[in-house]
Formats: C-alpha cells, structure tokens, sequence
C-alpha cells in the first residue's frame, strides 16, 4: 500500500475534505476494516498567498518543495498539493521535488476529456483564473477554459477568502455565484464548470449544478479519487 503525503493548510477546510474523502474512497475499496496512512504537512497559506502576489515564484517553489521533502522523510510515497491556486508553479515544483506528484489540473482535465467536454468555466480564485496554468493543460485536450469577468473574478476571490476559507456558507453568496454561472452560460456558452478551488464544493454542489444545467467538475473529488487509486494499486 502507498503512503500519502499532503501538503495541507491551504485552506483548512479543503484539507479536512482531502483527508475524509481519502478515508472514505479507501474504504470504499479495501474491506478488511483498515485505513490508509496519511500524512499531512500543513503550511501557512497567508506566506503562501504572500509568495503569489508578490511574484516570488522562487521562494514559492522552494517553500513547497521544503514541504515535499519533509513529507518523503515522513515516508510518504507520492505527494498532492491540496489546492488549485499553487499549481500555478506545479511543473517547476515537480520538477525538484522528491517525491511523484499527483496534479490536481491534470487530472481535471483528463476526466473533462472523458466526458466529451469542450469549453469548460472556470471559478476560483483570482490567481487561477487569472493565470493560464489551466488553459494550458486543458489545450493539450482540445477543451477551451473560460474565465468570467473581471469584476465577477474579483467578487469571487473575495468570498473565497473571507468567507469559503473558515468554513463560513451563505446563501447570498452562493446567489451570487450562480448569477455569475449563468451569466456565463448565456455570454460564454460553457458546457460545463470547473470548480477550480478546492472551497468551492462547500457553497456549490449537485443542486446548483443540476439548478444550472450544466455539470460542475468538483477537482477536489477527482483530485482524492486519483489519490485513492494511488494508494490501492
């Protein structure tokens, strides 16, 4: 059985998500009444954060790879990173970490590939939607992503920080959210979601999905069901 490492606190209630459905996918699978060995590290999302808006894609990339290592003395053998918004700098993390990694965009693209989708939205926050880090990915795919307006990315990302990273729900912002959706499946003609925050599942789920009329891609799902196939190969 492979040992799971996680890069964890970025935000907390995503890693709480991450380590349930891991726990749940595993068991789903091995019956004999075990669990899976986990291991978190958690970081501190605010140096995180400060590391992307400053642009300091070195310091960003050695404080992830720091935490990989740390993982792999831990005995992990694969790691994840457990959010959207650091993949930014996934292929050069890759790249000198110690340890396999899983990529939370690859693998979204590849089941939007499976279900025969071809444009694709995309909510999260500003630094991914902002940046190409999807798009590039899921060109290689032959699927377009589209990212919603710059006032709508900007409400988002608010939300997502002061409200989806503690936990907090409410249903005027998950108003707002689906005013944005279907604003963008009326302008953008998306034929589909990507709920590119490993938050978002907290304020947007099957009925805002089934409400919209389109299917959302929850990344955090896809992203824990490539876990549990890691670890039960």
């Amino acid at each position: 059985m492979k040992k799971c490492g996680i890069i964890g606190g970025i935000g907390p209630e995503a890693t709480v998500e991450y380590y349930r459905g891991i726990i749940e996918g595993y068991r789903g699978v091995i019956t004999d009444g075990s669990y899976p060995e986990v291991v978190i590290h958690s970081i501190d999302m605010t140096r995180m954060i400060g590391y992307i808006q400053s642009g300091d894609r070195t310091s960003l990339i050695g404080y992830i790879s720091s935490a990989v290592d740390s993982l792999k003395k831990s005995g992990a053998d694969f790691a994840v990173l457990s959010s959207n918004t650091p993949h930014i700098a996934f292929d050069e993390i890759e790249k000198v970490a110690p340890l396999p990694m899983i990529s939370i965009v690859k693998e979204t693209a590849g089941e939007s590939e499976r279900k025969g989708l071809k444009r694709c939205g995309l909510l999260g926050t500003a630094f991914t939607m902002k940046n190409d880090f999807y798009k590039r990915v899921f060109a290689d795919k032959n699927i377009e992503v589209i990212s919603p307006d710059s006032d709508s990315q900007d409400l988002i990302h608010n939300i997502i920080f002061s409200e989806l990273v503690f936990g907090k729900v409410t249903d005027e912002s998950r108003e707002k959210f689906m005013e944005i959706i279907k604003n963008m499946i009326t302008q953008d003609k998306i034929d589909s979601l990507i709920l590119g925050c490993t938050e978002l599942p907290l304020i947007l789920k099957e009925t805002e999905s089934s409400a919209a009329g389109i299917p959302f891609l929850n990344t955090t799902s896809i992203h824990i069901k490539s876990i549990v196939e890691r670890i039960t190969v």
